[in-house]
């Protein structure tokens, strides 16, 4: 079902979906779909759980794959970054974005991946500024602030299939990070 959400609502936009255009995106009826599922937030929250597994659970493991702290952020901003601007899952992240004031669930959710965002980048630079590795030129949340900041508003444009890259926005941040004071690994340049 979350593949049957994320196609519909790549086709029909967030505000527009029904249970009808999941439905139909399934191949089931709108009565198989209430069987399983309470109504659409029920299905957009199992949805949303898939990206907040992939942005964050997947994400924290290819982060803890890595030896050092730049290392650990350059993993960190290239798996936070949409793949392109056909990612359904991360645009459906972004729809919820959009969204959030406008629902208790919506707000929800969108906090809670801001907050795993925000711990898992605080976490790495923490690690990096204990063990020498950073000096940051500002306060190290508002250091992770920003980092999760520019990482939501490169994927938001590389979703929306402007003019900005993945390779763009993964240069630009890493950028960022190195004029903080988290300088990276040349290689993770881009």
């Amino acid at each position: 079902m979350v593949n049957a959400a994320l196609a519909a609502a790549a086709e029909h936009g967030l505000r527009n979906l029904s249970l009808t255009d999941v439905a139909n995106q399934a191949g089931v009826t709108r009565g198989a779909l209430l069987y399983y599922y309470d109504d659409l937030d029920a299905i957009l929250v199992e949805a949303h759980a898939a990206g907040m597994a992939r942005v964050g659970t997947e994400r924290a493991a290819l982060v803890a794959q890595q030896d050092t702290p730049a290392g650990k952020l350059a993993a960190a901003i290239a798996a936070g970054l949409p793949s392109g601007p056909d990612d359904a899952l991360m645009r459906l992240l972004y729809e919820f974005d959009v969204l959030a004031g406008k629902s208790p669930l919506h707000d929800e959710l969108v906090q809670r991946l801001y907050g795993e965002q925000l711990e898992l980048y605080t976490a790495i630079l923490a690690e990096g500024v204990a063990s020498g590795d950073f000096a940051l030129t500002g306060p190290l949340g508002d250091t992770a602030m920003n980092l999760v900041a520019l990482e939501d508003a490169y994927g938001l444009h590389i979703v929306a299939g402007g003019s900005i890259t993945v390779a763009d926005a993964q240069r630009a941040i890493t950028l960022y990070a190195a004029q903080a004071g988290a300088a990276l690994p040349d290689s993770a340049a881009g």
